[in-house]
């Protein structure tokens, strides 16, 4: 089986240290793709060299809504730096969240953020990797709706390397996104569904999905288009809660290791609990769980759910083929 992992954070700091290894035990078991989403300023640039530096790694940039606060006032034009001088890149992680952390920030500041990348990715013509927690009548409402802005950008003609300078003036970002929205560890409500696909929306299952009842998560799980499905860890969050022999645990490196990886920079420290954490190669549980709530078998979701992910990811200038 070859497997896509549609969502994932390899540069968050509880695992930075390790990513080499746990990207080569994943590729071991199958794995060929990781989107590593970035989620604020501070970790787009570890992700873009990531991506520079493994072939297997889809690079995104995004604000994530619990960083909003601590970002920058030349935020936006950095995202867009990052976006236009790394082709391969999609836009990501962003969202809304209404959830305790949430409550951190204005909600009203979340949507503005919020709609300023939305209508980015829709003006590159890239997916979006959306975060919607406790949100998603205003998502939708968003999605569905006319804002304009008019804005100068920059775009880099593929063919040549140069960088075009164009205005976009009265833009609609009316929905349907054409290039996808990827609902991350979606967990809203399978009446929702029809609605979010007409919009563009991808539906993108981790091990979040076992804080739902099996039930209502079979429901959720049915009820999107089979063209629309898509597999992630979140990792290092997203570990499923069931009770499984089979989760991958994350290695301790020693120091010594950690040193010559790094040119004698060390991440974090060596001696850091990383119990609970999530791996990239969790996706095998994560297919499982999916397949069974799908009554499919785990080979033809596997395949189905890489061949939905390498279709969203073949935008011009990606390093995936439409072909998989």
């Amino acid at each position: 089986m070859r497997l896509f992992d549609a969502h994932c954070h390899l540069q968050d700091r509880r695992i930075a240290a390790v990513a080499p290894q746990l990207i080569r035990v994943a590729l071991d078991s199958g794995v060929q793709r990781f989107v590593v989403n970035g989620v604020s300023e501070e970790d787009w640039h570890i992700v873009k060299q990531m991506g520079d530096d493994y072939p297997s790694i889809v690079p995104c940039f995004g604000l994530h809504p619990w960083f909003i606060v601590e970002r920058s006032p030349n935020w936006f034009n950095s995202l867009k730096e990052f976006l236009v001088d790394t082709p391969a890149a999609a836009v990501g992680e962003i969202g809304l969240h209404k959830g305790a952390h949430g409550k951190l920030t204005d909600f009203s500041d979340q949507v503005d953020v919020f709609k300023q990348q939305l209508e980015l990715a829709k003006v590159l013509e890239k997916p979006v990797s959306v975060h919607c927690v406790g949100a998603f009548a205003e998502l939708l409402d968003i999605m569905s709706q006319n804002f304009h802005q008019s804005w100068i950008s920059l775009k880099v003609d593929l063919h040549t390397g140069w960088k075009l300078a164009f205005k976009f003036t009265n833009l609609s970002c009316t929905g349907p996104f054409k290039a996808g929205v990827i609902l991350h560890s979606y967990i809203g409500s399978a009446e929702l569904v029809p609605r979010l696909a007409k919009l563009g929306s991808y539906f993108s299952f981790s091990g979040h999905l076992t804080s739902m009842k099996p039930e209502k998560a079979k429901k959720v799980v049915q009820s999107v288009p089979k063209d629309r499905i898509l597999i992630e860890t979140d990792a290092p969050d997203g570990l499923l809660r069931l009770k499984t022999d089979h989760l991958f645990s994350i290695p301790d490196v020693p120091i010594t290791e950690l040193e010559e990886q790094s040119g004698g920079s060390v991440p974090q420290p060596a001696s850091l609990s990383r119990e609970g954490l999530n791996h990239p190669a969790n996706i095998h549980s994560v297919l499982n769980y999916v397949a069974t709530l799908l009554e499919m078998p785990e080979e033809l979701l596997a395949e189905l759910s890489f061949q939905n992910a390498s279709r969203l990811f073949s935008y011009p200038g990606s390093k995936v083929g439409c072909d998989g």
